[in-house]
């Protein structure tokens, strides 16, 4: 990317920022009130809602991610004021995220340093020598009932209430305080509409927004041409370009997902914040080139299942029965 690329960019909009916490916040906390008084008449007439609600998550979930890239507001308080709120609504706690995110921008696509904030990814090779324990985790894993419905709700309501061993101090903390601040919020609601009410909904937002966004970030990094290297031939550039997709999508479905799509202009330059990836990826000829990943295109990455190195292609399970 050029200087000047960077530098028109890399800049945040303090308008585009406020106008994007006006029309996600506020249409999200009005939803909240009809899910209240629907969820007091049916749940069946409360899920309706949710799944809008659950849109607004979701791109509530992308303002979080720009703010853990300081990109959102040019302001670092702003950005961490912002981000530890959106990160309560999506029950994740934002430094320590923050942290293992950044792990998985400089790691992105080498296979020697798989497990930063990603889909467990394993290669033919790997698959074919491991014991049948860890196959049939690997199995469970990847398959889409799991990965895309019981995943969700794991990531977000349990898995994030514990910090990384590797965490430091400071990103422990951010664990506990949000777990406090979610405890409160429950005590609260519950007092307000009861515990029942008030997990019916959160539990049903979350888990919706939640399959939104380990789609995305499935076929972000799982998708036909992707990239992967061992650490010698690992290259930052082509990891961006090749290793993470640009995923087009209908105009409605691209504003809710905050133009995350463009996750290739992403994670070249995690400095743009997501109201100008677009117009960066159509400044240069060569993101033009990028083939597009579409909805329909995306369904192919359901059947993929290990990286084959020898081929540089993702394959099925049949592949780990013949020689790499």
């Amino acid at each position: 990317m050029s200087e000047s690329t960077s530098a028109t960019f890399q800049k945040s909009s303090a308008a585009k920022a406020q106008w994007q916490l006006l029309n996600s916040f506020g249409p999200y906390l009005l939803l909240w009130y009809a899910m209240v008084r629907a969820v007091a008449i049916s749940y069946w007439l409360m899920l309706p809602i949710a799944i809008l609600a659950a849109g607004f998550l979701a791109r509530i979930f992308i303002i979080f991610h720009d703010c853990g890239h300081s990109s959102f507001f040019n302001s670092k308080r702003a950005n961490n004021v912002t981000g530890a709120i959106a990160g309560l609504l999506n029950l994740t706690p934002y430094v320590h995220w923050r942290w293992q995110h950044a792990l998985h921008h400089g790691s992105s696509g080498n296979l020697d340093k798989r497990g930063a904030g990603d889909i467990w990814t394993l290669t033919v090779r790997e698959f074919r020598e491991a014991s049948c324990g860890k196959r049939l985790a690997y199995r469970l894993a990847r398959n889409p009932l799991v990965l895309f419905l019981i995943a969700p709700l794991y990531v977000f309501v349990i898995h994030h209430r514990f910090s990384s061993s590797a965490a430091s101090p400071r990103e422990r903390r951010s664990v506990r305080r949000t777990n406090l601040a979610l405890l409160a919020a429950l005590l609260v609601m519950g007092s307000l509409i009861g515990v029942k009410s008030f997990l019916e909904i959160q539990l049903t937002v979350t888990a919706l927004a939640g399959a939104v966004g380990l789609w995305l970030f499935y076929v972000q990094h799982q998708f036909e041409g992707a990239y992967w290297e061992r650490s010698p031939d690992w290259d930052y550039t082509r990891a961006a370009l090749q290793g993470s997709s640009f995923y087009k999508l209908p105009r409605v479905l691209q504003w809710f997902t905050g133009n995350i799509g463009y996750h290739h202009i992403h994670h070249l330059s995690p400095r743009i914040p997501n109201y100008f990836l677009q117009q960066c990826h159509e400044s240069q000829p060569r993101f033009l080139e990028v083939r597009p990943v579409t909805l329909l295109t995306s369904m192919k990455s359901l059947n993929f299942r290990l990286w084959d190195e020898q081929r540089r292609m993702y394959v099925g399970y049949r592949r780990s029965t013949t020689a790499q």
